[in-house]
């Protein structure tokens, strides 16, 4: 299956009326701050508290009875794993998901809910791909990949046709679209979908500071890996970027950014402050670009994606009292 506008266009005719259309915020505030108009894509008010619903969902609908009723399988920091087990959940298939033993709590329990059943590794020591796909084998199972599918990616992608329409009713033009990137799902998606209706808004991924995986993939032309460790960001954590991802992303003219932990902590007390939106750290990627790199945006629109909401409480705490 070849991506593009047509396989996105096809994921949200399957999903319809099964996640949410989310809200395209603003806030005058945010604009005086960054110098900038700037549009928030709230994902994290999504079914599961992220985008990956839209993926999971589209795989889970084009898989076949047989497959389904078998059992699938995800490999997932927490909000992949979320997604697959609320799609196997709405659509009678079971689900098994691999997540780190230090995963965020509140992500373990969300998969919980959702009646999957998660399989502990410990990252310092094991490859999750390796955990996972001996589970699929001794199991039967379908990998449902986190990012690296055609299907995931289109499904990630209706995320930028919101947008599109979005924008169109609130008479904005995009000067610039900003996309947390871990494996390169959300952003390939969302890129493809927003440039089709507006080809001249520059796309812009987010790493974290000191892992500009898919920066450095975009580069040498080939997926490049980064150390598998704990990481507050652990949204954008992936230690590697796809195959399909990186050739979806080749297409276009892609501005890597890097943040910090402390600029996604800030991102994450202004969008508490200014939108009222709780987002996560990994979550918080593209706000925190945008607040940190205020010289590349200053005057410009600007669309951004804010991924996924779920933090520990703990954490979130932690975060907002340091303001």
């Amino acid at each position: 299956m070849d991506f593009g506008i047509e396989t996105i266009r096809d994921a949200a005719r399957r999903i319809e009326g099964q996640v949410r259309v989310t809200p395209l915020l603003s806030s005058p505030v945010l604009d005086e701050l960054t110098g900038a108009r700037v549009l928030v894509k709230a994902e994290s008010l999504q079914l599961t508290g992220s985008f990956k619903i839209r993926g999971a969902l589209n795989t889970l609908r084009s898989l076949t009875d047989a497959e389904r009723s078998a059992g699938v399988l995800a490999f997932s920091t927490g909000n992949h794993g979320q997604a697959v087990a609320a799609s196997a959940r709405m659509t009678g298939a079971r689900a098994t998901v691999v997540m780190p033993q230090d995963a965020p709590r509140v992500k373990v329990e969300g998969v919980r809910w959702w009646g999957g059943e998660v399989v502990f590794y410990d990252p310092a020591t094991q490859d999750r791909e390796e955990v996972g796909r001996g589970l699929v084998e001794e199991r039967g199972l379908t990998l449902v990949h986190p990012y690296d599918d055609v299907r995931v990616m289109s499904g990630q992608g209706t995320v930028g046709l919101e947008i599109v329409d979005q924008l169109r009713e609130g008479g904005h033009s995009p000067d610039a679209v900003v996309v947390p990137c871990s494996g390169g799902g959300l952003s390939s998606g969302v890129f493809e979908a927003v440039r089709d209706a507006h080809p001249g808004a520059t796309p812009f991924v987010v790493e974290r500071d000191g892992y500009p995986k898919m920066a450095r993939s975009l580069a040498s032309g080939r997926v490049e890996k980064v150390p598998a460790v704990p990481v507050f960001l652990d949204a954008i954590g992936s230690p590697t970027v796809g195959r399909h991802t990186l050739a979806a992303l080749s297409r276009h003219p892609v501005d890597p950014l890097t943040v910090t932990d402390d600029e996604a902590g800030v991102a994450m007390r202004e969008a508490f402050r200014t939108l009222k939106l709780v987002v996560e750290p990994g979550g918080s990627a593209a706000l925190a670009a945008v607040l940190a790199h205020r010289e590349r945006f200053a005057g410009r629109t600007v669309v951004l994606v804010a991924s996924g909401g779920n933090v520990d409480a703990s954490v979130y705490a932690e975060v907002l009292g340091e303001g």
